[in-house]
């Protein structure tokens, strides 16, 4: 993937370069170490409109059959609440966010609890729910089950 058009800094909100961010991910040229670079990649494809990434990290056993986000979307910020596990020796890992976004009835945001796991060594988006315990008051340990490969 050509970089070319696609913004300097990077959707997710690290401050960093894209092609060093989420681009190469994004790209194909490198895989998420952890379970928070799969998810702001995630993000940042959403923002670019590369959703063959969304598509291609999506658990296949959740995946739905269309990835599109609503007509007229624009995602503007990304803020990271929470992460449990997901790191580079962990097989499971769950990230909470808030996601902003312009819609055509005016601004708006989507708060969510990403669960990740590993699949044959790639982490792969499982599911995600809206969260009803704050992040400060969750569950440090991970238990659920995974979708079989």
């Amino acid at each position: 993937m050509e970089f070319t058009g696609y913004p300097r800094l990077c959707p997710c909100g690290t401050g960093s370069n894209f092609g060093v961010c989420c681009g190469r991910l994004i790209s194909g040229a490198a895989q998420a170490r952890t379970a928070e670079e799969l998810m702001r990649s995630r993000y940042s494809a959403y923002a670019i409109g590369a959703l063959e990434h969304v598509w291609r990290t999506w658990h296949p056993k959740t995946r739905p059959d269309d990835v599109s986000p609503a007509p007229g979307v624009e995602f503007i910020g990304l803020t990271i609440h929470d992460i449990v596990a997901g790191g580079p020796d962990d097989d499971l890992g769950v990230v909470e966010f808030t996601a902003r976004m312009r819609t055509p009835e005016g601004l708006d945001e989507m708060r969510e609890r990403s669960r990740f796991s590993r699949r044959a060594g790639r982490w792969m988006y499982v599911d995600g729910s809206l969260p009803d315990v704050p992040a400060s008051d969750a569950p440090q340990t991970l238990s659920f089950p995974a979708p079989q490969t």
